[in-house]
């Protein structure tokens, strides 16, 4: 049995017609190893980051830091830049819960957000070296191709805080330019990632 909407096929014995729906394409993956930096670059080493897709989505998997208490950060480069200095507006939300019970919050953090600021933006904080210290999530990039309007982003961000709490970062924002971006660099805030993986996804 099909399903059709407004004289379209939508499915036919199970298969999705041909046009109807949109798919993910792996790009890239990054692994650390002692790395400084984690970084996307359009045209380097295989990373597709321009107008192919108009969205753009990388996930964090296990993510550890070569200290304790160390923040993750992202920033970017419009096309011809190399400060990673863009220009950012974001908020900044964090949910907690400690593994005794004894405290929970969600808070809008103003300290880690930017109003029209060029550092690198927060993910999230208090990663650590130990094996439950580790951070997982994912960011979203909207069509960063553009040459019209200006980039948005979202993200999530989970880990064990090493105060030993479960700890989740909500922040959006955007890189007010209308130059493309075709860069996105990843950092602790001290020190290296230890291990860990990023992952560049196309989105159609």
């Amino acid at each position: 049995m099909g399903l059709i909407s407004d004289g379209t096929t939508i499915f036919n014995g199970g298969s999705m017609s041909s046009g109807i729906g949109g798919s993910m394409v792996f790009i890239k993956k990054l692994t650390a190893s002692s790395s400084s930096t984690l970084t996307f670059h359009h045209g380097t080493s295989g990373v597709i980051l321009d107008s192919t897709f108009k969205e753009y989505l990388f996930t964090f998997k296990n993510i550890h830091t070569s200290g304790n208490d160390i923040k993750f950060f992202m920033q970017g480069n419009a096309v011809g830049g190399s400060g990673f200095d863009e220009t950012i507006t974001s908020t900044y939300f964090r949910a907690l819960h400690k593994e005794d019970n004894s405290a929970t919050s969600l808070t809008y953090e103003a300290g880690q957000d930017q109003a029209q600021g060029t550092s690198s933006h927060e993910l999230i904080d208090a990663l650590g070296s130990d094996n439950d210290q580790c951070v997982g999530g994912s960011m979203t990039l909207y069509n960063p191709g553009s040459t019209t309007f200006v980039k948005h982003f979202t993200s999530i961000c989970s880990n064990t805080h090493s105060g030993d709490y479960a700890h989740t970062v909500f922040t959006s924002g955007y890189f007010n330019t209308t130059t493309a971006i075709d860069e996105i660099q990843f950092k602790p805030g001290s020190g290296n990632f230890g291990v860990g993986d990023i992952c560049l996804y196309g989105i159609n």
